[in-house]
């Protein structure tokens, strides 16, 4: 829904496109980052900012990145799973998808980057019946 809202916005609106309104708050607002890799993140930096969820308007993927960061403090302090180094590995690109895409499933995984490095039956190799979970523990807990 979010890329239809930004395809609608863009042919629609071409004023309020997302980087045209994220230049606009670096005018009137302090803004946590520079400017954003793609519109996409742009419209959901945005969409957080507009609706409280962020204070003040920061790149979507620096909060992916800092909720990655406290996702794996947890499990590897106390009761959680503890990763292995190519584990950590796959974590991080799985990261780095949902902060340009917004979103990871699993047909994703047959894709760039992920079949470089043995797409989708890599990932169950390395996390069996967890891979399910783990996906959408990703989806939820990044982009919280």
């Amino acid at each position: 829904m979010i890329r239809e809202l930004l395809d609608r916005l863009k042919a629609d609106k071409p004023a309020l496109a997302p980087m045209r309104i994220w230049h606009a708050y670096e005018q009137l607002e302090k803004v946590n980052g520079t400017s954003p890799k793609n519109e996409l993140i742009a419209l959901v930096s945005l969409i957080r900012r507009v609706t409280g969820i962020d204070p003040v308007l920061t790149m979507y993927d620096k909060t992916v990145d800092a909720n990655f960061k406290d996702w794996v403090f947890r499990q590897h302090s106390g009761a959680g799973e503890k990763f292995t180094e190519e584990q950590m590995s796959w974590l991080r690109m799985i990261k780095e998808h949902i902060a340009s895409s917004i979103h990871i499933e699993p047909d994703d995984l047959d894709l760039t980057p992920f079949d470089a490095h043995g797409g989708r039956g890599k990932m169950w190799q390395l996390f069996g019946e967890r891979m399910g979970a783990i996906i959408d523990e990703l989806n939820e807990v990044l982009t919280a």
